[in-house]
């Protein structure tokens, strides 16, 4: 029965509505505090890796603000609760106020940090609503990556097609080749950014 329903649903999240629709679907599982690397790759097999990519990120950018807004506000006690067992996520909201946008920006850009806890965490610190929303961009190499992943597990699911000629090989293996340089542009981000945090907690 799932498996039909399933057959069903994405048919309708293929279509230029579906895909309206799938913005704030992936807002509200951000907003959950749920974890958005499979809804990225959905929508990258869905939407291919660049409108999936665009998809996510107005979604993800939507739930963060929501998650950020309950954090300072509604949900603030139970929000610090909930972050007192991730002990380095409380050092980044003590140390916000002193950075603000540049450590926004490294703990986006830098995979160690969880993104949809990292909401709760930046809602509870001093940080402005500006600061907050800017640094949002540094999730743009994650998205691209998860999508791009997503998009190829949609061609490879289809690989017989290619091994018997009915599909363009070519056009699958530069899509792998692009994700790979993906991968490694995002290991170099993440790296540079990992280095540059250290260098701050040293200081």
């Amino acid at each position: 029965m799932a498996e039909a329903l399933l057959d069903q649903l994405l048919p309708a999240l293929r279509s230029p509505l579906g895909a309206l629709a799938f913005v704030p679907l992936y807002a509200l599982w951000v907003t959950l505090l749920l974890p958005g690397v499979w809804a990225s790759m959905l929508a990258g097999a869905l939407y291919g890796p660049w409108w999936g990519s665009a998809v996510v990120f107005v979604g993800a950018c939507l739930g963060a603000e929501a998650a950020f807004l309950l954090g300072r506000g509604w949900l603030r006690q139970w929000a610090r609760r909930r972050l007192a067992a991730v002990p380095r996520l409380l050092a980044i909201e003590q140390a916000v106020s002193r950075e603000g946008l540049r450590l926004v920006l490294l703990t986006r850009l830098s995979p160690a940090f969880p993104f949809s806890l990292l909401n709760l965490a930046y809602g509870l610190s001093e940080v402005s609503l500006r600061d907050y929303s800017i640094g949002l961009i540094g999730i743009l190499p994650g998205t691209i990556l998860f999508c791009g992943l997503g998009a190829l597990a949609g061609d490879v699911a289809r690989f017989g097609e290619v091994l018997s000629g009915q599909a363009d090989a070519t056009t699958w293996t530069l899509r792998l080749v692009g994700v790979l340089a993906t991968v490694g542009s995002v290991w170099l981000v993440g790296r540079a950014a990992r280095q540059a945090l250290g260098a701050d907690s040293d200081a």
